[in-house]
C-alpha cells in the first residue's frame, strides 16, 4: 500500500527546503513533489507543501 506524507513549511529558502527532503528521504521516504502557496502581493512564494511517498507492503 503506498502511504504519503505532506510537510508543510513556511520557509521556502534553498536550503530550509533541502533540509526537509534530506531529513525524510534518510528515514525511508521517497520524494514525491513539491508545491508552492504564493502571496498575493509578491513574487515569492509564502509556503511550500513537499510531498514523499513509501510503499507498506507488509
Amino acid at each position: 500500500m503506498l502511504t504519503y506524507k505532506v510537510v508543510e513549511t513556511s520557509q521556502v529558502e534553498d536550503l530550509a527546503l533541502e533540509k526537509i527532503v534530506n531529513e525524510w528521504t534518510a528515514q525511508g521516504w521517497d520524494f514525491d513533489r513539491m508545491q508552492f502557496a504564493m502571496r498575493d502581493a509578491s513574487r515569492r512564494p509564502a509556503m511550500a507543501f513537499i510531498f514523499f511517498t513509501r510503499d507498506e507492503d507488509t
